[in-house]
């Protein structure tokens, strides 16, 4: 077990409102219904968050560090109006093409995790809206959990490939997966 109760979110999709495009701009950045008050229904139970995400605009040119602090300071804003927080955003700023290892469904940003807060991650819960996030989470030894919304929402009403993790556990968003993780908590605690 780990010393404090953490879950790691990816952002785009399950946050947030994805786009082929990319989220750009913070004027471009849409919380996903629920999401925020979601994650403020983790912070008030005493789970600490933090987001692990592609952010590969950044190594295609599309946007700038200063374009993706903005976005963060939004987010940051939107959830303080809600009563939550996100602790800390970790993110792979790299292009599919330059073979980094923090880009999912590579650890690396789960690695940076974990030296972060400075203990192993392995059974923590892990939230993204696609194969590589929950592959990701899974290859660090967290607990693979995808949401149907985002990039997932094509699975809706049907079977995961064999490209997910076979104890992926699959919810309808994030507030789905925060009643799931609240109950179990209760249920155990």
């Amino acid at each position: 077990m780990t010393p404090i109760k953490l879950v790691i979110l990816d952002r785009d999709g399950t946050i947030n409102q994805d786009s082929a495009e990319f989220i750009k701009s913070a004027d471009e950045w849409m919380p996903l219904p629920g999401a925020l008050e979601a994650i403020a229904r983790l912070n008030h139970a005493g789970w600490h968050v933090v987001v692990a995400s592609n952010q590969s605009g950044l190594g295609r040119g599309l946007f700038e560090v200063s374009d993706l602090n903005e976005i963060h300071a939004k987010m940051h804003s939107m959830l303080a109006a809600v009563g939550g927080r996100i602790d800390a955003v970790f993110y792979c700023p790299h292009s599919p093409n330059e073979e980094c290892r923090c880009r999912k469904p590579d650890t690396g940003l789960f690695e940076q995790i974990s030296d972060r807060y400075g203990f192993g991650i392995k059974g923590v819960p892990t939230v993204g809206d696609s194969a590589r996030d929950v592959v990701a989470g899974a290859a660090a030894g967290c607990e693979p959990h995808l949401v149907l919304t985002g990039k997932a929402a094509v699975y809706k009403g049907r079977s995961l490939p064999d490209s997910f993790p076979p104890n992926t556990h699959v919810h309808h968003d994030l507030s789905a997966f925060v009643d799931f993780l609240l109950d179990r908590e209760s249920a155990t605690g």
